[in-house]
């Protein structure tokens, strides 16, 4: 490390990030998301909260075994229910960290949990004592240390850390602080726990303010020596501090920065697509070093600049982050093998045969319709094909709509639900609101849509549309996504992908409603 500290990556992606409205991913897409994250070389990776549902635990168990070159971590409350059954998910793992926690501020112990600072206190030492009894590595976090009590909070750690945590890990649960302040919060944790040398202290930003990343980079320059964060800084409300972020900013600044990562950052567009794909949640054109304009020049005076030294307005080089690649890889006349080669570059592997005929049929279907293929085609695809197969009570047969100049729209739909096919007509304000009207006069879900979003998946008049859709029914929120170089077809996928998804809503215990 040339001398200078390792610094920890820490990805809760798969958990903190599912956590987003919608946002839910299937078992077999957080282990292709795992996978990626290993190739990035990222040290911890956070599967999930294996207490919350049969899925969730099926996923992380998946996840630990799937991966072997990085950490695989569960989720558990403070609560010996919680911790076994991160346990027994990770009892595969090849290296296993459970992840344990209680709230620690005045507010969340009056008014959430209901307890005294001093039973707080024996939890939070009970709680890691038993996970040890699983692995050596034991995480804890007292959740909402951005407002906790500093004199309590050391004497929580030194207990936690006495009973053998090695991660302490500082969440600023709700975004409330401020680099200056969260920083400093940091460097007297560190002066003041007596055994502090014996842990490796973390930091966990959210962005309510914007502040995440800013905040988790102070906390760094101020000793903490990991940092939890998400591809695309997905997470709950505002969302978390965003991996490519912190990495470039270490990377780019060693100038300033004490410790450096050992992620391999080329691997960093690849991840991004593919959490965007199988999330439905784009990636907006200025977002930091993975947006589509994050390297783009339209000034005239840039423009000159760059041309003359790249350095003039880039400090950093769109190669180191994935974007070099020549995107272009396959088109109609492209075999099977090719396919196969090319998506277990992309980090995507077959479990049978069926799944890649089924696979090289749909990108067949594609190739038909536009010359070229992309690789986030192909991400796109695999992440509908996987999506469907996952749960199908309604499919699309048919669609036809009809649009035209001074005529309302009508739109003609035939879908198969649990195996039976039923037609519908309606019209509407346009094209795709005609097709979800009649979707509805087959269905009834009775749900609403908050959210109706498309994406333009690659350049072109011939690319695909990725519709994200995004319905709530009695308190239940999903996303539906759906691909196609047809609008229209496109939308209508993705709210049968959403009404598949209400059909069989996954049972989840979210962790910051326990009874802790």
């Amino acid at each position: 490390m040339s001398g200078k500290d390792k610094l920890i990556i820490f990805d809760t992606t798969l958990r903190d990030g599912e956590q987003s409205p919608g946002a839910s991913m299937t078992r077999d897409e957080k282990v292709r998301i795992a996978k990626a994250l290993e190739r990035m070389r990222v040290d911890v990776i956070e599967a999930g909260f294996p207490i919350a549902s049969v899925g969730d635990f099926e996923a992380v168990q998946a996840v630990a075994r799937a991966v072997r070159d990085s950490t695989v971590c569960g989720l558990a409350r403070a609560l010996d229910k919680d911790i076994d059954r991160a346990g027994e998910a990770l009892k595969d793992a090849n290296s296993a960290r459970i992840h344990t926690f209680i709230a620690t501020s005045p507010i969340h112990m009056k008014m959430k949990l209901r307890m005294e600072p001093d039973q707080v206190v024996e939890q939070a030492v009970r709680a890691v004592k038993r996970a040890r009894q699983y692995t050596d590595n034991v995480e804890f976090s007292p959740e909402d240390a951005g407002r906790s009590d500093l004199d309590f909070l050391c004497r929580v750690i030194e207990a936690v850390i006495a009973a053998g945590a090695r991660t302490v890990n500082i969440p600023d649960t709700v975004g409330y602080n401020l680099p200056h302040q969260f920083g400093d919060l940091i460097h007297k944790l560190i002066e003041r726990v007596p055994n502090a040398d014996q842990a490796v202290f973390s930091v966990h930003c959210h962005n309510d303010l914007g502040l995440a990343v800013a905040n988790s980079l102070s906390a760094v320059l101020n000793g903490a020596r990991q940092v939890e964060c998400t591809i695309n800084g997905l997470g709950e409300r505002a969302g978390n501090a965003a991996l490519e972020e912190i990495v470039m900013a270490v990377a780019t600044r060693q100038d300033v920065f004490p410790c450096q990562t050992d992620l391999d950052t080329t691997q960093i567009m690849t991840c991004s697509r593919l959490v965007s794909g199988v999330t439905g949640f784009a990636v907006q054109p200025n977002k930091a070093v993975v947006g589509a304009n994050a390297f783009a020049h339209e000034s005239g005076i840039h423009q000159d600049g760059v041309l003359k030294s790249r350095e003039t307005y880039e400090i950093m080089r769109a190669q180191d982050v994935g974007w070099s690649a020549n995107r272009i890889v396959l088109g109609k006349h492209s075999g099977r093998n090719a396919l196969k080669s090319r998506l277990k570059e992309l980090g995507i592997e077959f479990q049978s045969e069926e799944a890649l005929n089924d696979t090289f049929t749909r990108f067949k279907d594609l190739a038909d319709k536009k010359h070229e293929i992309f690789d986030e085609d192909l991400q796109a695809l695999v992440s509908e094909a996987s999506q469907e197969t996952a749960n199908e009570q309604y499919r699309l047969v048919a669609l036809k709509v009809c649009s035209e100049t001074g005529e309302t729209p009508n739109a003609a739909v035939t879908l198969l639900v649990n195996g039976e096919e039923q037609r519908a007509n309606a019209l509407g304000g346009g094209p795709v609101d005609a097709a979800f009207k009649a979707l509805e006069a087959i269905v009834h879900s009775g749900s609403v849509l908050q959210l109706y979003s498309v994406n333009s998946i690659t350049s072109g008049t011939d690319a695909q549309g990725e519709v994200t859709v995004r319905l709530a029914k009695d308190g239940t929120i999903v996303n539906g996504q759906g691909s196609d170089t047809d609008i229209v077809i496109a939308s209508a996928r993705a709210y049968i992908n959403a009404l598949n998804k209400l059909a069989q809503p996954a049972t989840r215990e979210h962790p910051q409603k326990g009874d802790v």
